[in-house]
C-alpha cells in the first residue's frame, strides 16, 4: 500500500493529467436529469489523502483502516462509520471481484468529505444515460457497493475511461448551528449526567517515543504524581490497559491513532488504579515533531470528553424510508477481526450510547458453557469485573437472563437477578444472548441507575445489534482461544527445560517466582513445607514492582499460611487482602489522629502500607505443590485491587504448579542426598595437618568429579609418637564412590598400625592382606609411606616405602631434583609382599615432594607432564615455603591442560625450613 497526503490546494484531480476526462457519468435512478452535474466544483478542498492497495483480500482491512485514521484526523467522525461501510463495499468489488489494484482518494471540504475509489477493470456494461438501473436482489452476496452508496452518500457517481472506472461519494457533515459541532437538547436536571464539585480534567502530552512531557495541576489531583515525578516516564508506566497480554491494541498503538476515545486506569501514587475516560488527539508542531495530547477525566464524569452519538444526515439521503442506520450494522467491520478485546469493548460502548444506558456489559461463555465470564465493561468497576464469572445454571432451571433477551424494571425488587451489578447501583437492566447457530456463546446487557428505563421494544434491538455481532465475537474467541492454546504450551515448553536444569532449591523457588510473574500474576509468594510435621514456610516472594516486596513479605508474615490442602486446583485465598485492609484502614485513622495517637509518627508508614494493601487487594489463589503423593509447598497468586484471574490463566498455573513441585521435589532429594555423600566423604579425610616442630607441610587435593569431595586418591599426616609422625600419599584403581571405600579403609588401616608400633613395611604388608580380604570389592593400592624424625640439628629424618607409587622428589638448596626412594610392588595384587624402607634425611632448606598420579598424568592431546616435567617444575621452586611449593606445582598442572582434570589428584610438600628462618 501507497499512502500520501496532501493539505490544501483546490479542486485537485486524482488522475493523470494526460488521461482523457471521463466520457460516461452515471447517476443514481432519481437524482436528476442526466445533464445536472452532480460533482460539486463549488467546494474549497483543504486536503487530499491518496492510497493504492494491492489485489488481496486483507486490503480490504487496510483501506478500512486508512480511510477511518484520515477522517478522524481530519475531525470528520460523524461520517467515519458511513465512509469504512462505502469503501469496504468499494475495495472489495475492486481487489476482490475484479482483481486489480485499488486506488483510493479522501478529499476534504469545509461540508464533508469525498471519496473516490478507482480499479483498473473497465470491462463493464455501461449503462445507458436515462435508463433505470437495475441494483439487484438485495440478498446478494457481493455488488452492493451501488446500493450502499444510494443509500448513505449525499451524491455520488460513477466514470469510466479506457483504463480504469471510479466510483465516488460524497457525505456532509450533519447541518448544526454556526460554531457547535455537536448538540444535545435541553434536559432537566435530575437527568444530567453526575460529576464532581468542581470537574477536573488532566492534560498529559506525550511524544513520539511514548513519554510523558507535561502533567497540569488536575492531573497531580487526580492521580497523586507531581509534574516532576512523572516527566519523562512513559505513560505505560502508569497506564492499566484493559485487554489480555498478547492480544488486542495496547496504549503504545492507541498512542499511535490520530484521535483515539475510551477507558483505561491510571495507576496513582498510593498504588490504586483510578478508572478514566481519554480522549487522544495526535498532534504536530511547528518544527514538524509529532506528539499527542491526552485530555482525562474520571471515568463517571466520561460525559465531558466523550463525543456523543453521530446524529443522521438531514437530506435523508443515508435513509430509506424514514429509518436510520443501526449503529451495529457499520460497526461489525471496524475492528480487525482477531483483536477480540478491541471488539469487545466497542461493542459494550455502542450498546450503552444506543440505549441511552449508564452502563453496559458482555459477559462470554467458558469452553464447557457452564458459566459465563465478565470480559468488558464500561460505567462499571470493570477492574473488578473483570474475568469474574457468573453460572449459566441456577438452581433447577437455566440463569434467564443469559438464554433469553430479559427486562428487569427494578433490580431491588429482584435481588440478585443480575449478580454481577450487585452494589453497582443500578436499577433497570436488560440482556439479550450471543448465540451461534443456537448455541450460547456469550450475554450483553445495559443497565441505567433510574428503575422502569427499558421495555421490550429496547430488548429487541438490542437483540438485533447481537446478532449482529455474535458471530464476529466468536470467531475473534476461537481465534484467542487458539493463540493462548499455543502460548501456554510454549510456556510450558520452556517452563519445563529451566525447571530440570536445575537441582538447586533456591534457584529452582526463584525460577517458578519469574516464571510465573507478570505472566500470570501480578506477584506471588511460594510456601514449602520440609516435612508432614512442619508448618508451612514462606520461602520466596516476588512483585513485578521490586519497591513493594518488602512490603507483603512484612504482611505475608503476619498471617497464618494457608492449608497445606493436597486437592487440585485453584482456591481462593482471602486472608492477606482482609489483613492489609484492616491495616491500611488503622494507619489512616492514626494519621488523622482518630485514635488518639499522634497522626506524626505514623503517617510516614501510610505509604508503604497503602500501596501493599492495593498490590494484594485482589483475588488470591493458592494452588498446592503435590510430589509423590505429598504437599510438599504452595504457589500463591495474586492480582491487584479489584482484578481477577481468567480460568485460562488458572489452569496453566495448574499445570505449572505440578511441574514446579516435581522439579522442587527433585532439588530437595538432590540436596539431601548431597549432604549425606558430603558428610561420609568428609569423614574420610584427615581431620586436619598437625603442626610438627621443624618441618613445614603442606597438602592440596582434588577429587575428581562434581560433588566429590573424596575419590581414589588420599593423603595423610599424623602423629605416631612423642617426636615421630607418619605421612602417606596413595592412589586406589578408580575414581568415585568405591575407590573412596577403600581409600577409607587404607587411612584407617595406617594410623592404627602405626601406632602399634609396627615398622614401615610391617604396616603395608598388613594393609595388603585387609585389602585383599575384600574379595570382590578390594582394588588395588599404589602408596607411599614413610615415618619422619625432626633432629636437633635442624634436619629431619624420614624412613620411606614407595609400595608402587609415584617416586618421592628431593629438591635440595642448590636447585637440583632427584628421586628419594626405589619403587616396589603395589599393594593388593599378590598375598606375599617383601617390602623395605629406606631412609632419607632433608638438610635445612631441602623440599619432599610426594604426588598422586593425577598430577604426572596430566595430559593435553599426546602431551603428557610426567615424571621428567614435574622435576623441571620442583626445580623452580628454591627458597619458597611448603604452601608455596605445593602451589606453583598445582597451578602448573592445571595450564598444562585446558580441559578439567579428568583424574584425583593430591600434592603433599614437607619442607625443613633453612637456618636463616630459625
Amino acid at each position: 500500500m501507497t499512502t500520501g497526503v496532501i493539505p490544501g490546494g483546490h479542486n485537485p484531480e486524482p488522475r493523470p493529467t494526460g488521461e482523457r476526462m471521463p466520457q460516461q457519468r452515471h447517476e443514481p435512478a432519481g437524482q436528476g436529469s442526466p445533464h445536472v452535474e452532480t460533482r460539486s466544483r463549488s467546494s474549497v478542498i483543504t486536503a487530499r489523502a491518496a492510497a493504492s492497495f494491492e489485489p488481496v483480500g486483507r486490503s480490504v482491512a487496510s483501506a478500512r483502516a486508512f480511510v477511518r485514521d484520515t477522517l478522524q484526523g481530519w475531525g470528520f467522525a460523524d461520517v467515519v462509520d458511513d465512509a469504512v461501510v462505502l469503501t469496504s463495499e468499494l475495495v472489495t468489488n475492486a481487489v476482490v471481484h475484479a482483481g486489480t489494484h485499488a486506488d483510493v482518494l479522501c478529499l476534504r471540504a469545509d461540508d464533508g468529505v469525498r471519496i473516490e475509489v478507482a480499479d483498473r477493470y473497465p470491462e463493464r456494461e455501461v449503462p445507458l444515460q436515462g435508463s433505470a438501473v437495475n441494483m439487484g436482489s438485495p440478498d446478494r452476496e457481493g455488488g452492493r457497493g451501488l446500493q450502499l452508496c444510494a443509500a448513505l452518500a449525499a451524491r455520488w457517481g460513477v466514470e469510466y475511461t479506457s483504463t480504469y472506472k471510479n466510483v465516488w461519494f460524497q457525505l456532509d457533515l450533519p447541518e448544526r448551528p454556526v460554531g457547535t459541532r455537536a448538540a444535545g437538547p435541553s434536559l432537566p436536571a435530575d437527568l444530567l449526567p453526575l460529576a464532581d464539585g468542581r470537574v477536573r480534567v488532566a492534560v498529559v502530552q506525550i511524544d513520539r517515543k511514548g513519554s510523558i512531557t507535561a502533567w497540569n495541576e488536575d492531573a497531580e489531583e487526580i492521580f497523586g504524581h507531581t509534574s516532576a515525578e512523572v516527566t519523562g516516564k512513559p505513560l505505560t508506566d502508569l497506564a492499566a490497559w484493559p485487554h489480555t497480554p498478547g492480544t488486542g491494541t495496547g496504549v503504545a498503538e492507541a498512542l499511535q491513532l490520530s484521535r483515539w476515545e475510551g477507558s483505561y486506569g491510571i495507576r496513582g501514587a498510593d498504588g490504586r488504579v483510578t478508572p478514566v475516560y481519554a480522549s487522544h488527539l495526535r498532534v504536530r508542531d511547528t518544527g514538524g515533531e509529532p506528539s499527542t495530547v491526552c485530555l482525562l477525566v474520571r471515568d463517571h464524569e466520561r460525559a465531558v470528553l466523550q463525543t456523543p452519538l453521530r446524529l443522521p444526515a438531514s437530506d435523508g439521503g443515508g435513509a430509506q424510508d424514514g429509518q436510520s442506520t443501526d449503529p451495529f450494522e457499520v460497526f461489525i467491520g471496524s475492528p480487525a477481526p482477531d483483536d477480540l478485546d478491541g471488539l469487545l469493548q466497542r461493542t459494550v460502548e455502542r450498546a450503552r450510547d444506543m440505549l441511552d444506558g449508564d452502563s453496559a456489559f458482555l459477559l462470554l461463555a467458558t469452553d464447557d458453557e457452564t458459566e459465563l465470564e465478565v470480559r468488558a465493561s464500561t460505567g462499571l468497576p470493570s477492574a473488578r469485573q473483570r474475568f469474574a464469572r457468573v453460572p449459566v445454571e441456577a438452581g433447577p432451571g437455566r440463569y434467564g437472563s443469559a438464554r433469553m433477551p430479559a427486562v428487569h424494571d427494578d433490580l431491588t425488587a429482584v435481588p440478585g437477578a443480575v449478580p454481577l451489578l450487585g452494589g453497582t447501583g443500578m436499577r433497570s437492566v436488560v440482556t439479550v444472548p450471543l448465540k451461534v447457530e443456537g448455541r450460547l456463546t456469550g450475554s450483553l446487557g445495559v443497565a441505567a441507575e433510574s428503575p422502569g428505563r427499558y421495555s421490550n421494544e429496547e430488548a429487541l434491538r438490542l437483540q438485533f445489534a447481537a446478532d449482529r455481532i455474535a458471530l464476529a465475537v466468536e470467531s475473534a474467541r476461537l481465534g484467542e482461544l487458539e493463540r493462548l492454546r499455543r502460548g501456554s504450551l510454549s510456556f510450558l515448553v520452556e517452563a519445563s527445560d529451566l525447571l530440570a536444569g536445575t537441582l538447586d532449591r533456591d534457584q529452582t523457588l526463584a525460577l517458578m517466582a519469574q516464571m510465573t510473574v507478570p505472566t500470570l500474576a501480578t506477584w506471588c509468594a511460594v510456601y514449602t513445607i520440609a516435612d508432614q510435621a512442619s508448618e508451612p514456610y514462606l520461602s520466596y516472594v516476588l512483585h513485578e514492582d521490586e519497591e513493594l516486596i518488602d512490603g507483603i513479605k512484612s504482611l505475608l508474615a503476619k498471617v497464618p499460611p494457608p492449608d497445606p490442602v493436597p486437592t487440585p486446583g485453584a482456591r481462593v485465598w482471602t486472608a492477606p487482602g482482609e489483613h492489609a485492609h484492616q491495616a491500611a484502614l488503622r494507619s489512616s485513622m492514626r494519621s488523622l489522629g482518630l485514635t488518639g495517637g499522634p497522626a506524626r509518627q505514623v503517617s510516614s508508614a501510610i505509604g508503604p502500607t497503602l500501596a501493599t494493601a492495593s498490590a494484594v487487594g485482589g483475588e488470591i489463589v493458592v494452588l498446592p505443590l503435590v510430589a509423590r503423593n505429598r504437599v510438599i509447598g504452595m504457589l500463591t497468586l495474586g492480582k491487584p485491587t479489584d482484578e481477577h484471574f481468567r480460568q485460562e490463566i488458572l489452569e496453566l498455573a495448574e499445570d505449572l504448579s505440578r511441574r514446579a513441585a516435581l522439579a522442587l521435589d527433585n532439588a530437595r532429594l538432590y540436596s539431601e542426598r548431597t549432604a549425606i555423600s558430603q558428610a561420609l566423604q568428609r569423614s574420610l579425610l584427615p581431620p586436619g595437618t598437625p603442626h610438627i616442630e621443624g618441618v613445614e607441610v603442606e597438602v592440596i587435593y582434588r577429587a575428581a568429579g562434581e560433588g566429590n569431595e573424596v575419590g581414589g586418591d588420599f593423603y595423610d599426616v599424623f602423629p605416631i609418637s612423642d617426636g615421630t609422625y607418619g605421612f602417606a600419599i596413595g592412589d586406589v584403581c578408580g575414581t568415585g564412590p568405591n575407590a573412596a571405600a577403600v581409600t577409607g579403609l587404607a587411612r584407617h588401616a595406617l594410623r592404627l598400625l602405626a601406632r602399634e608400633g609396627l615398622s614401615g613395611p610391617a604396616v603395608l604388608e598388613r594393609l595388603n592382606s585387609a585389602i585383599l580380604d575384600e574379595g570382590a570389592r578390594s582394588r588395588f593400592l599404589t602408596l607411599l609411606y614413610g615415618e619422619m624424625r625432626p633432629q636437633a640439628d635442624g634436619s629431619a629424618e624420614m624412613k620411606v616405602v614407595c609400595a608402587g607409587h609415584p617416586l618421592p622428589l628431593r629438591l635440595r638448596q642448590d636447585g637440583t631434583v632427584e628421586a628419594a626412594a626405589e619403587p616396589q610392588p603395589l599393594l593388593g595384587v599378590i598375598e606375599d609382599l617383601e617390602l623395605y624402607e629406606q631412609t632419607v634425611t632433608l638438610d635445612p632448606g631441602d623440599v619432599l615432594l610426594c604426588v598422586t598420579d593425577g598430577v604426572t598424568e596430566r595430559r593435553e592431546g599426546t602431551r603428557m607432564l610426567g615424571d621428567d616435567g614435574l622435576a623441571d617444575v620442583l626445580t623452580t621452586c628454591t627458597g619458597l615455603t611448603a604452601g608455596a611449593v605445593a602451589a606453583r606445582i598445582m597451578r602448573a598442572v592445571e595450564r598444562f591442560a585446558s580441559d578439567a582434570p579428568s583424574d584425583d589428584m593430591a600434592i603433599l610438600a614437607m619442607r625443613v625450613p633453612g637456618l636463616q628462618n630459625d
